[in-house]
């Protein structure tokens, strides 16, 4: 029902260019959208307050298939009517804790974002509609992706258990801009890699997240982040990221054997975690590995034997598998990723950023 939007002045209504500037600003994204919608993707920031609830959206739409725009509309303001003054003051509630102006948005642009916007102003408020509602900032961002450009990428690479991400936390902390793809992912990247980690975002709501990680760096700029193969657990990079990732410099990262397994058993908490948790990700090795060498696994882990099954994991399947991720054109650097300071891979990193004019020096 996009024809909402007539509802409203065009004063009251900014594109997708004109949303985004205000989203640098600060102002305040709401998504009226029910949350089954909001969860498979929004514009990252945006708070949901749902016009209609789950059910209510159902009914309305199965109204307007059935009996037309008009008889669906006078439903809908049935029972959006008894829940304004709550809408209207959590909505208002954020404006007066944020000072900036509300953007409201919906599916398309159409009667959910238009109503809201419109009770919204009668009540005073600095509000606007998004033209287009999320569909236009999908659009959006598959443009970006398609055709936009973005800050340079040193890729930091290495076995399993180097400690990559951990490294590429510490420089962050350091303010060092970092772009953390497994965090963003809210996967490890392997086999194992969604054990103790919440759900993933879809992949829709993947690529806002990366989009707004990217979008204010240009080709003049810089950032570090980690080797990752297309697929992040159930995401995947985009095709012309992912293939800017094989072409820029890697730093290849080597420690020793025992350190691997340190990383290993303390980023995954293994002492924390039921052995349960490792069994499905085990049984997934088979075709690699054979019935035996997994039931050899399933044994250490019955026992807890970590150390000694994260040693045999890198032995038997990660070291082989990705030992292919090593390219010919790279700087290898040793690192500790239990200390901070990193001084070889800092020094290394700033000679390669000074030795590219379009460069500025790193902040500290």
């Amino acid at each position: 029902m996009k024809r909402g939007s007539s509802l409203l002045n065009q004063h009251l209504m900014l594109d997708i260019v004109q949303a985004i500037e205000h989203l640098d600003k600060g102002s305040i994204f709401v998504d009226v959208r029910s949350p089954s919608e909001f969860a498979q993707a929004t514009i990252p920031g945006a708070h949901n307050i749902p016009i209609l609830t789950e059910e209510q959206r159902v009914e309305v739409g199965t109204l307007h298939k059935q009996s037309g725009a008009n008889h669906a509309r006078r439903r809908g303001m049935e029972l959006i009517s008894p829940r304004l003054p709550e809408l209207i003051s959590r909505i208002s509630g954020l404006q007066q804790e944020f000072k900036r102006p509300v953007i409201v948005f919906c599916w398309r642009g159409g009667l959910r974002s238009a109503a809201m916007t419109a009770f919204l102003h009668l009540c005073g408020l600095p509000v606007f509609q998004l033209q287009g509602g999320h569909k236009a900032f999908r659009r959006h961002i598959l443009e970006y992706f398609e055709h936009g450009s973005w800050a340079r990428m040193f890729v930091l690479r290495g076995l399993t258990g180097v400690g990559k991400t951990r490294i590429l936390e510490q420089l962050s902390k350091k303010g060092w801009p970092v772009l953390n793809l497994e965090a963003l992912a809210n996967h490890r990247g392997s086999a194992f890699g969604a054990i103790g980690c919440s759900e993933q975002p879809g992949q829709k709501q993947f690529e806002a997240l990366l989009w707004n990680e990217l979008r204010n760096t240009s080709a003049d700029d810089y950032m570090l982040t980690e080797g990752e193969s297309r697929h992040i657990g159930r995401v995947m990079l985009p095709a012309r990221l992912h293939d800017a990732l094989q072409h820029e410099t890697t730093l290849w990262l080597e420690t020793d054997m025992d350190t691997r397994i340190r990383v290993i058993a303390e980023d995954y908490a293994v002492d924390d975690l039921p052995a349960q948790a490792f069994i499905q990700p085990l049984n997934a090795l088979v075709q690699r590995l054979g019935h035996e060498r997994v039931k050899q696994l399933h044994e250490l882990l019955a026992q807890r034997h970590w150390e000694a099954l994260i040693r045999e994991l890198m032995v038997q399947y990660y070291d082989p598998l990705y030992a292919h991720t090593k390219p010919q054109l790279r700087v290898e650097i040793w690192v500790d990723p239990f200390e901070s300071e990193h001084k070889e891979l800092l020094q290394t990193l700033t000679t390669i950023i000074n030795a590219s004019p379009r460069n500025e020096e790193p902040a500290r």
